[in-house]
């Protein structure tokens, strides 16, 4: 049997397959190194301006380099299938989605301090990359990978864009994955850096609580809760769980993007903070937009001491919630988008989804090197697909 090549690589398997692209491993003989090879489906490039967008975001995406995101060495076309493909590092070990679903076999949940350390390791990868101009759009479990000395790689940066272009604005068009998909987004707005960061917050609610913070029957459905539902609390689910937690969570996921943390180094700044054991109720009784105020004015963190006692630690909650529920009540009532507006958002996007949906939950959901799964955690592939939604 002839092996197959594909530019300067010989293909060895097939390693997954996704509504956008299809993933195998390969070995550069002149390099004597093994790669992982994107390649996108040949459909994609019925789009005219496909190639000149594909070349352009691909130079983009090889130009990051951090060690929290997955490197790109090179990439070109495949002309016997005219599919374009990126080669990347072979990341060798489980996705986040792996873990958390091995966890919840056992009915574990993830230590905080293990979910504050992924979670701010993929913060500087974004830090990194939205200081470049690049924002991700489909941040999610499937897309961090764990490799064998437990480094946090963010694949499939660019991927949206590569798709979709400008298509995002012209049409309305919707790119991302419903379960951590920001409100904007589910809007069919493009996003920016911020709807990353509330990505990163349902991910922080799900590695500490083992449950993701809105479920429905259908990814419409899901859509919706995330645009309108008020934010499950998180210790509801995980009474251990610091009030600090919760607050980064909340913040990260409040519905208007002015409310959330503004730069991912904010939120590595306080995921910092506490995995030092330093307090922050500072921050939880203080508003989003209160805490912008004062960061204005100087640009150091106040911070009051630690509480040791454990009479210390209730009387600070106790003052803490009183101070929130304060706040609560003088905040305006959240703006809701009226029922006609969601009738019709269903009518136009419902059906779709239904069909997109279908089709790709058929698939296994891939990242920039997600891999067939294997008994022992080396390159593996996610155990449950999650849809992905790309409408336009």
């Amino acid at each position: 049997m002839a092996t197959r090549r594909l530019g300067k690589y010989e293909i060895i398997e097939r390693l997954g397959r996704g509504g956008m692209a299809e993933v195998y491993r390969a070995y550069h003989i002149q390099l004597d190194r093994y790669v992982a090879i994107k390649l996108l489906h040949s459909f994609l490039a019925d789009d005219p301006e496909f190639k000149n967008r594909f070349e352009k975001e691909a130079r983009n995406i090889a130009r990051l380099k951090h060690a929290n995101i997955v490197q790109v060495y090179d990439f070109d076309s495949d002309p016997e299938t005219e599919s374009y493909y990126m080669v990347m590092e072979l990341v060798e070990g489980p996705t986040l989605k792996e873990q958390l679903f091995r966890l919840s076999e056992v009915g574990q949940l993830m230590s905080l301090g293990e979910a504050l350390r992924i979670v701010r390791e993929a913060s500087g990868a974004l830090a990194y990359a939205h200081s470049q101009n690049m924002i991700h759009r489909d941040v999610k479990p499937a897309n961090l990978m764990l490799d064998r000395d437990n480094r946090v790689v963010l694949t499939d940066f660019g991927i949206a864009k590569i798709v979709t272009g400008n298509q995002f604005t012209a049409s309305g068009g919707m790119v991302g994955t419903p379960a951590y998909m920001a409100p904007e987004q589910g809007l069919g707005e493009p996003g920016d850096e911020r709807s990353d960061l509330y990505s990163m917050g349902v991910i922080l609610y799900q590695l500490t609580t083992g449950e993701l913070p809105y479920e429905a029957e259908t990814p419409l459905a899901v859509i919706l809760k995330h645009l309108n539902d008020p934010i499950p609390s998180a210790r509801q689910h995980n009474p251990n769980l610091p009030d600090s937690m919760e607050h980064i969570i909340t913040r990260l996921m409040a519905k208007d993007a002015d409310e959330r943390y503004q730069t991912a180094n904010q939120l590595i700044g306080d995921l910092e903070r506490i995995e030092q054991g330093m307090s922050i109720q500072s921050l939880i009784a203080a508003s989003p937009l209160n805490r912008a105020a004062e960061l204005e004015e100087s640009d150091t963190l106040h911070l009051p001491p630690t509480v040791n006692s454990s009479g210390g630690i209730e009387a600070a909650k106790r003052d803490g919630n009183r101070r929130t529920a304060e706040i609560a009540a003088a905040a305006p009532p959240r703006r809701r988008l009226p029922l006609w507006l969601w009738l019709l958002f269903s009518i136009v996007i419902g059906g779709a989804i239904y069909g997109l949906v279908l089709d790709d939950l058929n698939l296994q959901n891939i990242g920039g090197v997600v891999f067939a799964a294997t008994d022992t955690p080396t390159a593996t592939a996610t155990a449950t697909p999650t849809a992905t939604l790309t409408l336009t």
